[in-house]
């Protein structure tokens, strides 16, 4: 598959050969799905927690003597059992994430570049880079590539200016080809992916 190279104008400059090792076949989206339950896992913060009978204040003091009163023996107003008292099974902080293979990974991948390059979202360029620092100048050439709404900048490494101009724009995201997620190519409306990037990933990807 041969897919159009644009520049910053949005007209064709070339083209570059899209594997079909890589871009081709069938689209895995069993492989989608378990990345992003990954990626969101990690993602959580795991900080809930809920105080057991031992961190709970107070009910050092035994309520009762332990025999004659006619109840039931009690040795800490802070028992589960007892209002104000500990929880038993509460949360805890923890870790949520969890470690998938690197091949599940990287099919994975393939399988969300598939999907997006199939559904027409994706526009190689020839490079992501300014020569100042200024957002509306990232603003208008965006605008040209039809990145609308949210937006995922791909490229091998990212230049500084125009990292400094887009970082700050709603929407859009920018990822270095070696950081690229499932769950990134995904959660997006358009890709704008490099030409150096697009190569690369077939390397890796392959």
């Amino acid at each position: 598959m041969t897919v159009d190279v644009v520049n910053s104008e949005n007209e064709k400059v070339g083209s570059v050969d899209l594997s079909d090792a890589v871009f081709g076949g069938p689209i895995r989206t069993d492989l989608v799905w378990e990345s992003v339950v990954q990626q969101n896992a990690a993602d959580r913060r795991g900080t809930a927690m809920t105080k057991t009978r031992a961190m709970v204040r107070g009910g050092g003091r035994k309520p009762w003597r332990q025999k004659g009163t006619g109840r039931a023996r009690a040795g800490s107003t802070r028992s589960p059992i007892w209002r104000k008292g500990g929880t038993v099974f509460g949360p805890q902080p923890r870790n949520y994430g969890f470690r998938l293979p690197r091949k599940v990974e990287r099919a994975a991948l393939r399988a969300a570049l598939r999907s997006r390059f199939a559904e027409g979202v994706v526009v190689v360029v020839d490079a992501l880079k300014a020569e100042e620092k200024r957002t509306k100048a990232i603003v208008d050439r965006l605008d040209r590539l039809g990145a609308t709404g949210r937006a995922l900048l791909v490229d091998v490494a990212l230049d500084e200016n125009f990292t400094l101009s887009a970082r700050n724009i709603p929407g859009v995201r920018l990822v270095a080809s070696g950081r690229l997620t499932a769950r990134d190519v995904i959660d997006t409306h358009r890709i704008i992916v490099t030409q150096a990037a697009v190569e690369r990933l077939q390397e890796v990807l392959g």
